[in-house]
């Protein structure tokens, strides 16, 4: 099996990754990079874009497509057991990247709120909106690609079973 989705930790190999693969096993510094790019691009995507539906619902598919990889290359280096914990401090860490990113555009002058430019009042409302939905989208990520790597696991080892069944009867049946 390949090295990602490790049944447990010992299984991760020992060789020395590259730079993305070892920023991946950091849970904080992931985080914080995917929350800083994700409200960066949407300051850009609201501030400088058209205002179709189109235009939006392509930034949003973007920005949602970025999210769900983040924290697919962060879990991916770990055992299904402690996803239970990382995906939702994966959001957590996300939105603190996000907050932060946001209280500095917002000192700029750069962060959007709706038509308008957001002032340090509207950050504990968008902090509280950013929190449920980071939280929600990556949980609900993280919940549909274990069970989506779960049963591939049962299929791949129904598989080995049954070749391994095979070989067994081959081998008998040549004696």
């Amino acid at each position: 099996m390949a090295s990602f989705f490790p049944r447990h930790t010992i299984e991760l190999r020992l060789e020395e990754p590259k730079a993305f693969r070892r920023l991946s096993f950091n849970l904080v510094e992931m985080a914080l990079v995917a929350g800083i790019v994700l409200r960066l691009f949407r300051s850009m995507a609201l501030t400088h874009g058209s205002s179709s539906w189109l235009y939006i619902g392509g930034t949003f598919v973007l920005g949602l497509a970025f999210l769900c990889s983040m924290t697919t290359a962060h879990l991916a280096n770990y055992p299904l057991k402690k996803w239970f914990w990382r995906a939702p401090a994966f959001g957590l860490g996300v939105v603190a990247g996000e907050m932060a990113t946001s209280l500095l555009l917002i000192g700029v002058g750069r962060e959007p709120t709706g038509t308008a430019r957001a002032g340090f009042h509207d950050w504990i409302g968008m902090a509280i909106s950013t929190f449920w939905t980071r939280e929600l989208v990556v949980c609900v990520w993280a919940a549909l690609l274990a069970l989506i790597v779960s049963l591939v696991r049962r299929t791949i080892v129904a598989a080995e079973l049954h070749t391994k069944h095979e070989r067994e009867r081959e081998h008998e049946a040549g004696r």
